[in-house]
């Protein structure tokens, strides 16, 4: 009739346009991992992240680019032990005579062992409230190798120092072939 209220009804209720959406992104992401596949191994390294068996020169490279690794002595101190009984826990500090002030500060400090499957051991993030450029930690050795300290400064710099270590039994389960 004329005058009467018409009573409209539904045809779709909240919870099943929810599941509805939830099935087309679900499909969605399906479909997009069928079409073109999973990331390449080798898009890994142009994201800044680092390939399963990186040799030590690809890791600096992908860390610092072609910057150079200055040498200087007394700049950075690091110490460890020059035989190291258990590769599992070695001990590491790393100390950068270095300006710690706003302006001019150590932002970053590098552990890399260059026998390790994946060189990159640590990276420490410091601020001028650090006070001292300054680290002690313990690492993990596979083999017996170099390890290096990289200090970049704040403006890009890098200062670096390194030390031979015999490793009597590995810390990291296989040894890499080299």
């Amino acid at each position: 009739m004329a005058g009467e209220p018409v009573e409209k009804k539904d045809w779709l209720s909240r919870r099943a346009f929810l599941r509805c959406l939830g099935a087309a992104l679900a499909l969605t992401a399906a479909a997009k991992e069928f079409l073109f596949g999973a990331e390449a191994p080798g898009q890994a390294a142009s994201l800044g992240l680092p390939l399963p068996e990186e040799r030590v020169e690809a890791t600096l490279k992908r860390l610092f680019g072609n910057r150079p690794l200055n040498q200087d002595e007394g700049k950075v101190k690091l110490e460890l032990p020059l035989i190291a009984e258990d590769g599992g826990n070695v001990a590491v500090t790393v100390e950068a005579d270095l300006p710690m002030t706003p302006a001019t500060y150590v932002s970053n400090i590098y552990i890399i062992s260059d026998k390790n499957r994946r060189p990159m051991i640590a990276k420490f993030s410091l601020t001028p409230e650090a006070g001292k450029a300054y680290i002690a930690t313990n690492i993990r050795l596979a083999a017996t190798t170099d390890v290096r300290a990289v200090v970049e400064m704040n403006d890009g710099i890098l200062y670096a120092a390194s030390k031979h270590v015999r490793v009597t039994i590995s810390g990291c389960g296989d040894v890499p072939q080299s």
